[in-house]
């Protein structure tokens, strides 16, 4: 009974130590991790499966996890790996995927994502890139400046870059695409 009791304050307590955390981490990175509305989400998925054959992305900076999963369950023969530095967004992205996989399969059904799909904790700025034919950032401008040296040693020739709202400064872009979203977002692709 007593345990009872306590649960909705356990619970509220969690979540305030969950918005702490997410809070201070986004004070360090210079940003909160933000999902992509749809039409966005359809853009860089176009922008992907402009890319032949089989594709290894990387998400810098995956936060939720929306993005990428949406990247490869409509985009074949791609696969990605989100690199994600703050805990929770990471944790739910992992889960979101897992339970995902494991829906499907309790229906009898495989799972577009399984094997294709990882998120993995790590620093965008130190990580490499060098095997990746895709990269795509959802970032901030003081990343996007941080990054573009690091792309332009690591990428493979032909590589794409992606980036949602932010362009890489000193860098022309390919397309620059307008989202028909209510913010009418940018979405900038790059090659390497």
């Amino acid at each position: 009974m007593m345990i009872i009791q306590l649960l909705p304050w356990l619970i509220a307590v969690l979540t305030l130590i969950a918005v702490i955390w997410i809070v201070i981490v986004s004070w360090k990175n210079g940003i909160s991790p933000m999902p992509t509305s749809r039409p966005v989400r359809q853009v860089v998925i176009q922008e992907v499966n402009r890319i032949s054959g089989y594709a290894d992305i990387m998400e810098a900076g995956s936060g939720w996890g929306t993005l990428g999963m949406d990247v490869v369950k409509y985009c074949p023969g791609k696969r990605l790996t989100g690199i994600e530095n703050s805990l929770i967004p990471l944790w739910t992205s992992q889960w979101l995927t897992w339970l995902s996989i494991l829906l499907r399969r309790a229906g009898g059904q495989q799972h577009s994502l399984k094997g294709r799909l990882r998120f993995t904790r790590g620093n965008i700025y130190t990580c490499s890139y060098a095997h990746a034919d895709c990269v795509i950032c959802y970032l901030f401008p003081g990343a996007m400046n941080r990054l573009v040296d690091k792309f332009q040693r690591e990428l493979p020739p032909g590589a794409k870059v992606i980036s949602v709202c932010f362009a890489l400064p000193g860098k022309e872009p390919l397309r620059t695409i307008t989202c028909r979203d209510a913010l009418r977002t940018k979405v900038y692709v790059y090659a390497f």
